[in-house]
């Protein structure tokens, strides 16, 4: 069993990373696709994206449902565990809204159609 200095050396060990609170931001609004994952983040290639799906997915923090059906059909969301983040990745996002303002970058905010 690991051990740990602190309590959030857990919680980065399993939401830490570049990618994974990008993920569960947006499962927090709805269950999500793959490809629809894929469109959100640009900048993430595939290979990673299943990588850190998986990470979650082994860590009880989302779920993936798989429907039997051609072309295959694979959905993602949060589970009860993964939604008790809820507060946090909030307080990320308004977090990081405040650091654009402050630093004048809100021209950077993009949304989900753009």
């Amino acid at each position: 069993m690991k051990t740990y200095n602190i309590p959030v050396e857990a919680t980065l060990e399993v939401i830490g990373g570049k990618w994974k609170v990008v993920i569960l931001c947006h499962l927090k609004k709805g269950t999500k696709r793959t490809s629809e994952l894929k469109r959100l983040m640009p900048g993430i290639t595939q290979k990673m994206l299943t990588q850190q799906l998986r990470e979650l997915e082994e860590d009880d923090v989302i779920q993936r449902k798989v429907y039997d059906q051609v072309p295959p059909k694979v959905e993602y969301s949060l589970t009860d565990y993964g939604s008790s983040l809820g507060a946090i990745l909030d307080s990320l996002c308004a977090w990081g809204e405040g650091h654009l303002e402050k630093n004048g970058n809100t021209s950077m905010l993009i949304t989900a159609d753009e």
